[in-house]
C-alpha cells in the first residue's frame, strides 16, 4: 500500500473511530481545484515557516479562504498535474508579508513530488487560507485539493466590488457628517 493510500485510509479510520466513540462521523470532504498559471506571485516560505525561500522567490499561487463548522483535526491534500506543488495554511494570508499568519506548510508529502499535504487542528469562528503554490518560480499549473475533517468546510464569502464601493460611500458620508458637526460646534 502506498504512503498516500495510507494517508487516505487514516482519514477514513479516524472518522469511523469517532463515530464508534459517539463523537459523530466526519462531515466529509471538501474538494476544489484551480490553476496557478498566470496567477499572482509572491516569495513563498520554506517548510520551517520562519524563512523566505531563495528558490521560490516569485512563485504563482492560488489562495482559498474558508471557515469550518466544527473544531477538530483536518487533513489537507493537494495533487498537482505534472509540476512540483507546495501547500501552506494561514490564519490571515498576506502575500506582501508571507511570514505573518503561517501555520503549517508541506512540500512532497511523504516523499511524493507533486503531492503536498498535512493535518492541522482548526477552530470554528476563524477564517483560514490554504495557499497552493510552486516549489520554484517555474512550477505552476492545475491541481486538485481536498480538505477532510469533522465539520463542513465553508468557503469564506468574498465581497463583490460593488460592496467595497458602497462601503466607501458610507465612510465618506460619515466623514462629511463628522465635519459638519465639528463646524457647527465651533460656530
Amino acid at each position: 500500500m502506498s504512503q498516500l493510500s495510507r494517508f487516505k485510509l487514516k482519514s477514513l479510520v479516524a472518522g469511523a473511530a469517532l463515530a464508534l466513540m459517539g463523537v459523530g462521523a466526519w462531515a466529509g470532504t471538501y474538494s476544489y481545484g484551480a490553476d496557478t498559471s498566470g496567477g499572482p506571485t509572491y516569495n513563498r516560505l520554506v517548510e520551517s515557516l520562519s524563512v523566505l525561500s531563495n528558490i521560490g522567490t516569485n512563485v504563482q499561487y492560488q489562495a482559498f479562504s474558508f471557515t469550518v463548522s466544527a473544531a477538530g483535526n483536518y487533513d489537507f491534500l493537494s495533487q498537482a498535474a505534472g509540476w512540483d506543488n507546495f501547500l501552506f495554511l494561514y490564519n490571515g494570508f498576506n502575500p506582501q508579508d508571507p511570514l505573518t499568519g503561517a501555520l503549517i506548510g508541506n512540500d512532497d508529502f511523504q516523499g511524493t513530488i507533486g503531492t503536498s499535504g498535512f493535518s492541522y487542528m482548526l477552530n470554528t469562528g476563524t477564517t483560514y487560507t490554504v495557499v497552493t503554490t510552486g516549489y520554484s518560480n517555474i512550477d505552476a499549473g492545475t491541481f486538485s485539493s481536498t480538505i477532510t475533517g469533522p465539520g463542513d468546510v465553508m468557503p469564506a464569502p468574498v465581497p463583490e466590488p460593488a460592496t467595497y464601493a458602497l462601503m466607501g460611500l458610507g465612510l465618506a458620508a460619515l466623514g462629511a457628517l463628522g465635519r459638519r458637526r465639528s463646524v457647527a460646534a465651533q460656530g
